[in-house]
């Protein structure tokens, strides 16, 4: 197996385990590129990403540009004289002068789907919005159409019926180390494959926007936990109490079960705090959603016990039956 020099591409948290990887496998990381540093934290000073900051650790050349198809990025890129890129989560459109620099005359990407279903910038939390049972990586060359390239292989892990957003990313964020080492391994000996998609059953996995996190109550209990696992931690899933006297309070969600209704027609929107093994439920559209983890303004998402204790609900409180803007952007395309 001939040894590769590899370029890679990539800037959060989920791109690092495929970083390391590669640095601890037999092929060479001759440089990496991320976005530049931006302001993080309260004050927003600027800090480097996640990915630099490897680099930065191991002394390997970084390149950190507005854009990466700029003059000197490329000259840049072509002193690195790399075999292959490696892209994960970078952030930034890659024009073709850069995706056809290396040797191999192509990069390729992990992607957090199982291609062509979920294309596009959220296909984690999408995935679990829409109560698929598993998702996946697929490691793809990088094509101008967003996340069209042929697949080399596709790695597949089931979703945990309480996995949230980021429970999740972490997951697939190893999974894509692995799956990335094996096709680089693949490409060196010369046997990868590449299977081109079939266009016909793409979908669109839409970037999660605020009105995505807001539940709507009239929906099954079931969906609405899905949305709130697919939104947590951050957002998390939110609901507006209201009570005679008082001003309406946005309440958040990051953990959540549904539980059959038993015959009950309690209006989505009622609170019910009379079942012995739920200290909260809400009715909903078609069962009761059983908050595990909330949110006050202000506050630290806590045990639903624990925030009971601190948060005292008014006698005939409910909450707002508030609808999702129409048009909302699923995953079809």
């Amino acid at each position: 197996m001939r040894r590769l020099r590899i370029v890679f591409f990539g800037t959060p948290d989920i791109a690092v385990p495929t970083l390391e990887t590669l640095l601890a496998g037999p092929h060479d990381v001759v440089g990496v590129v991320s976005q530049p540093d931006r302001g993080r934290g309260r004050g927003r000073k600027l800090s480097p990403s996640p990915v630099s900051e490897v680099a930065l650790r191991e002394d390997l050349p970084l390149l950190r540009p507005e854009k990466c198809g700029d003059d000197e990025t490329v000259d840049a890129l072509r002193a690195l004289e790399p075999d292959v890129g490696v892209v994960v989560a970078f952030g930034q459109f890659i024009p073709k002068k850069v995706r056809e620099l290396p040797s191999e005359g192509y990069l390729i990407n992990a992607h957090a789907s199982l291609l062509p279903k979920y294309r596009g910038a959220a296909p984690i939390a999408r995935a679990i919005l829409d109560g698929e049972a598993e998702t996946g990586i697929s490691v793809m060359r990088v094509e101008k159409e967003m996340d069209a390239g042929a697949v080399a292989l596709v790695a597949k892990t089931p979703i945990g019926e309480d996995e949230n957003a980021a429970e999740l990313t972490e997951r697939l964020g190893q999974l894509a180390a692995s799956a990335i080492g094996e096709a680089i391994d693949q490409i060196a000996e010369g046997t990868v494959s590449w299977v081109e998609q079939d266009a016909t059953q793409a979908t669109l996995a839409a970037k999660i926007e605020k009105h995505d996190s807001i539940l709507d109550l009239r929906d099954d209990a079931r969906a609405l936990v899905a949305r709130i696992h697919a939104v947590s931690p951050k957002p998390g899933g939110a609901v507006t109490l209201e009570a005679d006297g008082a001003e309406p309070v946005v309440l958040k969600i990051s953990r959540a079960a549904a539980q059959p209704s038993s015959g009950t027609s309690a209006a989505p929107g009622t609170l019910d705090t009379s079942d012995a093994e739920a200290p909260l439920r809400i009715a909903t559209g078609q069962g009761w959603l059983v908050p595990r983890v909330m949110q006050r303004p202000g506050g630290k998402p806590l045990p639903i016990a624990d925030f009971l204790r601190g948060f005292e609900i008014p006698a005939g409180a409910r909450l707002a039956i508030v609808p999702r803007p129409s048009g909302e952007e699923g995953s079809a395309s």
